[in-house]
């Protein structure tokens, strides 16, 4: 793996990691707590961060179609901690298994999809940023 998906992966790694640690020790039925109106459950960000780092490294950057269903992430319920481990570990196995095929010159090619036309490296890092993005209201809801 080139060393600069190596440091994406150890990234990724790392986020994960800290979603982990956002759901350790909570009791089940406070995965699927919402703090109020339009605002998430631990449950829904963590299946949503999954199929959206899927669709964006797996559908967009690696063309390999999920037939993912956005909406349905935002619906999701009583899933459980292991369930959603299990998920962030799944979703970390296939990064590497795209980034492993990746070279640095395809960062440059483009990729259009119905929201428009958008590099791999676009992707690639779209995806990590968004996974960021959520872990910050995953912890905010711990806390809440």
């Amino acid at each position: 793996m080139q060393p600069l998906f190596v440091d994406y992966s150890n990234l990724l790694k790392k986020c994960h990691d800290n979603i982990c640690k956002t759901m350790d020790g909570l009791p089940p039925e406070t995965l699927d707590w919402v703090p109020g109106a339009d605002i998430n459950s631990i449950c829904v960000l963590v299946y949503h961060i999954t199929g959206a780092e899927r669709f964006w490294i797996g559908d967009v950057a690696a063309q390999e179609p999920s037939n993912r269903d956005r909406d349905a992430e935002f619906k999701v319920k009583n899933l459980g901690e292991e369930f959603l481990h299990q998920r962030l570990n799944d979703s970390f196995t296939y990064v590497n298994s795209v980034l492993e095929k990746l070279t640095l010159q395809d960062l440059e090619i483009s990729r259009t999809i119905s929201r428009g036309t958008f590099t791999v490296g676009w992707a690639l890092f779209h995806a990590l940023e968004h996974s960021h993005l959520h872990l910050g209201h995953l912890e905010i809801t711990r806390q809440l």
